[in-house]
């Protein structure tokens, strides 16, 4: 896995969710400039750290490294809510979606 990458989508998840370098990194229980260490390449998060990064943008470790995804974030939200959904409630919001698209 390219480092650049791992740095770029921490940056690219964090502006998304309009968070700042510093408050990501007080967040975390780290020094202010830890976020800005990583994002500026000086350093790297431990495996550890990267899942509570996951954690902390409630995505799940696969959706992080996922870089060709063109679904938005919106429709991720959504099936990742839709997951935790009893099977009747998932059918219901097929039925919703389906009369959407018509």
């Amino acid at each position: 896995m390219d480092p650049d990458f791992i740095r770029n989508r921490i940056t690219q998840l964090r502006l998304q969710k309009n968070i700042s370098e510093c408050k990501m990194s007080l967040d975390l229980g780290h020094r202010k400039g830890y976020i800005q260490s990583i994002s500026s390449g000086k350093s790297l998060p431990s495996l550890s750290e990267l899942l509570y990064i996951c954690d902390y943008f409630c995505i799940e470790p696969k959706i992080f490294f996922d870089s060709g995804s063109d679904t938005s974030q919106e429709l991720r939200d959504l099936l990742h809510g839709a997951q935790n959904l009893k099977p009747e409630d998932v059918k219901l919001l097929l039925e919703i979606t389906r009369r959407l698209q018509q």
